[in-house]
């Protein structure tokens, strides 16, 4: 997966944030935390993997479904332009 491989530092810190994230979620139940903190936690945690998801979904779609090349209003490019907005969309 080249693509992972060039956005790789940024996904990798992400990913740590989002695991800051879940630990904090288990030292608030395990300490018998508010119910509205859990709860605002573990929103916040699946919007973090909700921009994850989109992160790595952008990038595959730029990778393998764009040509560079492309002149911008080649239809397949303008598809993937707005695939590419549908998916932040819904994820973000």
């Amino acid at each position: 997966m080249a693509h992972i491989e060039k956005e790789k530092t940024k996904l990798l810190h992400r990913l740590r944030r989002i695991k800051g994230q879940i630990e904090a979620i288990e030292r608030v139940v395990g300490s018998d935390g508010e119910c509205s903190r859990v709860l605002q936690q573990a929103t916040a945690c699946r919007g973090a993997m909700d921009g994850f998801i989109a992160e790595v979904i952008e990038d595959h779609i730029r990778e393998h479904l764009m040509d560079e090349s492309a002149p911008p209003d080649d239809k397949r490019a303008q598809a993937a332009e707005e695939l590419v907005e549908i998916v932040h969309s819904y994820l973000t």
